[in-house]
This record gives C-alpha cells, sequence and structure tokens, in this order.
C-alpha cells in the first residue's frame, strides 16, 4: 500500500487524547468474490451453499502434477471493475506464488499477483454529505484465489476443512491511506459495493463472505509522520468495521499517550466485545516469497479486448446520481439515497417516467422504501409495483385525492394489490372538490362555533382548528386547498 499522504488534515476528524488531538490514517483492502459460474483456475462450481468439499477439483485439491488454467471470465470481470473504478487497466499482468502456511490452502501457497496487477491506480468520489465530497485512490486491483474454511467447533479434538471456497477467485481492491474517519470507511466499502453490484461483478453480500474487508489502522499527529499500521483481518460487516476502527484507533492512542510503541501486527475483531485481539505478527512483502508462477504465462490482452467491455458498462452509480438530478429535479441527498441500488434506482425511473420528479421521489423513499425496510423486503420482492405507484402519484397530481387519502390508498394496495384509480372509485375514496358541497359544510361548522368564529378574528393561525372539522365533516376528503381558500374568505382572514 502506498505511503503518499494526499489529504489535508480536517479538525473535523481529529479524535481528542489526553495529550491533545490525534488523526487517524486508514487504508482498505477489499477482498470480493467474482461473480463467475466457475474457480479462478478450475471448473469446479462457485456455488454458495453446497455440501462441504463438493465444490473441489483435482487443482484445487493440488493433486501432483494437475495445472492451473486461467478463466477468462474472472479476467473479463476483474477489468470491468477496473473500468468502473476509473482504473488503469494493465495489458499484461502476471500471477505470483504468495508462500505462507494456509491450513485450508492444500498447495500451501497462494496465486495471486504482486508486482504487475491487473488493474493500476484509480479513483472513488464519497459524498459525505455536509462534509462535501472526498476523494479516495485506488492503488491497484489484483486477482487472486480464495483459500478454503477451517473449521474448529465440529470436534473437540479435530478440526475440518471445506474447500468449497478455496480456489474462487477474489478480487483484491486495495486504497491509499486515504482515509479519516470510521464514517468514511463505511461510505467507502459502501460505494465500493454498490460499483461492484451495478457492474454485476460481485454480489456484495458480506453476510455469505462475498464481499470483506482487511482495515489498516494508524494515528500519528495531525499532518505529521504516518504511525505503524494494524491490519484488522477479514471485517464482514459495515457496522463491525465502524466499531473496528474506533476501538483500534483508540487503543492506539492510550498506548502512544502512556510512552509506548505500537507493533506492527495482524489483529482480529471480536463482534461479541467490540475489541481488537492480536492475531499474528504483521507479515511484510519479503516475507511471503513472491515469485512468478511457473504454471501459469504472463496474463496479456489488447486495448480491443478492453474497449469493448468498456463499451457494455452500464451507467455507474455517480452519473446515475447526477442524471437524476438533472433530469428529475430532485435533491442530491434523494438521488444518493435512490442510486443506493440498481434495482432501486429502475424502480424509481419506473415510477417518475412522466411523472413530477420530486413528488415520485417523495413517495419512493419515504413511503416505499421506508415500508419495504419495516417489513424486511427488497424491490424484488415488493408487493406493490412501480405502475400501481405511479398510479396512486397520478391520482394525488390529478387533485383526485389527498395526501391523506392517497396513504390509505397505498395500505390498500400493499395489502389487497389491485388497480389504485379502480380502489378509489369502488370504495368512494375520491377527494370532495365541489366548492359547494365544501362550502355548505363550511357555513354549518361556522353557523355551530360562533366562539370559535371570534377566537380566530383575534388569532388567524387558529384557522387550523376550522380545517381540521372540515376535514371531520367529509371524511378526509375535502380538498384542502379548496378548505383552506373557501375558509379565509368566510372569515374575513
Amino acid at each position: 500500500m502506498s505511503l503518499v499522504d494526499t489529504r489535508t488534515p480536517d479538525p473535523k476528524k481529529f479524535i481528542k487524547g489526553a495529550t491533545g488531538d490525534w488523526e487517524m490514517v486508514i487504508g482498505l483492502e477489499i477482498h470480493a468474490q467474482v461473480t463467475s459460474e466457475s474457480k479462478l483456475f478450475s471448473g469446479s462450481s462457485t456455488k454458495f451453499g453446497n455440501a462441504p468439499n463438493s465444490n473441489v477439483s483435482f487443482v484445487d485439491a493440488a493433486m501432483p502434477g494437475i495445472l492451473p488454467t486461467i478463466n477468462q471470465e474472472c479476467v473479463r470481470q476483474a477489468v470491468r471493475t477496473g473500468l468502473g473504478l476509473k482504473a488503469k487497466i494493465n495489458n499484461r499482468s502476471i500471477f505470483d506464488r504468495k508462500n505462507y502456511f494456509y491450513p485450508d490452502l492444500p498447495q500451501g501457497y497462494q496465486i495471486s499477483q504482486f508486482k504487475d496487477p491487473i488493474v493500476g491506480e484509480g479513483i472513488v468520489y464519497l459524498d459525505m454529505g455536509k462534509d462535501g465530497e472526498v476523494e479516495i485512490g485506488i492503488e491497484r486491483l489484483h486477482l487472486e484465489q480464495d483459500a478454503g474454511k477451517s473449521i474448529h467447533d465440529q470436534h473437540p479434538n479435530m478440526s475440518f476443512i471445506d474447500l468449497n471456497r478455496s480456489g474462487v477467485a477474489l478480487m483484491e481492491i486495495v486504497s491509499k491511506p486515504d482515509i479519516r474517519s470510521s464514517e468514511e470507511a463505511r461510505t467507502y466499502i459502501a460505494k465500493i459495493r454498490t460499483i461492484l453490484r451495478y457492474l454485476g461483478t460481485c454480489d456484495g453480500n458480506m453476510e455469505q463472505g462475498s464481499l470483506r474487508a482487511d482495515i489498516n489502522v494508524s494515528v500519528r499527529s495531525p499532518g505529521g509522520e504516518f504511525g505503524t499500521r494494524c491490519e484488522i483481518k477479514n471485517v464482514n460487516s459495515m457496522r463491525f468495521a465502524v466499531a473496528a476502527i474506533e476501538y483500534e484507533a483508540r487503543r492506539q492512542i492510550d498506548i502512544l499517550e502512556d510512552g509506548g510503541k505500537i507493533d506492527q501486527e495482524t489483529r482480529l475483531f471480536d463482534s461479541k466485545s467490540g475489541k481488537t485481539r492480536s492475531m499474528r505478527s504483521k507479515e511484510e512483502a519479503h516475507d511471503y516469497r513472491y515469485f512468478p508462477d511457473p504454471d501459469l504465462l504472463p496474463l496479456e490482452f489488447d486495448d480491443e479486448f478492453v474497449a469493448a467491455l468498456a463499451k457494455d458498462l452500464p451507467e455507474l452509480p455517480d452519473e446515475k446520481h447526477d442524471r437524476f438530478v438533472s433530469e428529475y429535479g430532485i435533491t442530491s441527498y434523494d438521488a444518493s439515497v435512490l442510486i443506493s441500488s440498481r434495482s432501486n434506482a429502475d424502480f424509481f425511473e419506473n415510477v417518475a417516467k412522466g411523472r413530477y420528479g420530486k413528488l415520485s421521489a417523495n413517495w419512493v423513499i419515504n413511503e416505499f422504501f421506508g415500508r419495504l425496510a419495516k417489513e424486511e423486503l427488497d424491490v424484488s420482492n415488493s408487493p406493490i409495483s412501480a405502475k400501481q405507484l405511479g398510479g396512486i402519484i397520478d391520482l394525488i397530481s390529478s387533485g383526485d385525492i389527498s395526501g391523506k387519502i392517497a396513504k390509505d390508498l397505498f395500505e390498500i394496495v400493499w395489502g389487497e394489490g389491485g388497480d389504485p384509480a379502480d380502489i378509489v372509485e369502488k370504495r368512494s375514496m375520491k377527494q370532495v372538490s365541489d366548492t359547494g358541497a365544501i362550502e355548505k359544510m363550511i357555513d354549518e361548522i361556522i353557523s355551530a362555533n360562533p366562539e370559535q368564529v371570534e377566537k380566530v378574528k383575534l388569532k388567524p393561525q387558529l384557522i387550523g382548528w376550522f380545517v381540521g372539522q372540515v376535514m371531520k365533516a367529509s371524511q378526509g376528503k375535502a380538498n384542502p386547498q379548496a378548505v383552506n381558500k373557501i375558509l379565509k374568505e368566510k372569515l374575513a382572514l
């Protein structure tokens, strides 16, 4: 990881210590499982959840004389990811052997990339709200094979090995040490996951281990020399990432303020205690004894191959965000929420097509996304379609129903289905916009409440009481704009 400082210290991100301010310096290595039906160097299945050791070939089991063969689809996916990260694509890269003891990788070494990765430097932009946009540099993306899984809790005296994951293709996306807070780290992980999901190069399921992060944390005096970093391995939750970073930074500050020094090491995060603990001393590149894998030729492709992949890239989150703001007239915040996943963005576009963008965004974000979260659903299994939600918005825009009636209608469509316009007609839910009918209700309420009339003339803000009475008398169907206009005329306000 590059140790070039590219950011100006920001006092808002400093941590208060007993001896003064401290600044966090964070770099992330995100391991993303490549979307592919077979592994990086074998034809074994990558399907998650299969019986232990059922996705294993002779290559994965490292049988003597069996040679690896590169999976072209994994190469395509890595290049597409590099393009999505606005990164340099290297037309020539080399696979290396990374040597240290892997109990769950039968070769005893990992096939990875060291000096010549498939993707070079890139940039990711983070929207940090009030703090503005933050630029995080990408150092590299390289392809490597995943290890298997050791299982230690199934027998009192023995450990078991499941090699289903052994040899699965990983993209390791290495950031520069440009991250300065746990919240930036969380936002960065979320942004990388969103980009990968838009591209379809990784499913991003952290709970299944498809995406996980190694987090390098150090602290320093603001703007000073980089401190000694500790690496927190295999964090598989954004919430855990935030907790691990904050604990580790405070641990290091306490040691330094007590006159101690930080040992460079690899640590694990215990989600139950909320603490990190030492795992092993941190290795440097020379400890791994990298050398080019003699069984694999250098990976080479031409500019035409890259250009063809670039041509077929989908619209990515940043471009979609800017288009939503300009095309639909919504706020940057609303656009950020709507593009959080490709399916969410597509749903919004289907709702907003030919309709007022801001009203559509409000209903998608507040009512629809809010209800999905409450029911623990997502767009793919929603009981209400974009066409149905668009129908509700049409009824609001035409004045047939009020916002309050619309919420009642939303509940009916969510629970029972059906066409919103038909439901409004059959259940007599239409808004009363007949000024004659509204005027008659207002006259009756004014006549029955002379004392309240005198009060509202002294305090015009009390008109809300009359509005409430009219809405009650109309069972919520009276047009609120018409009610307010006629009341002001009748009460001479």
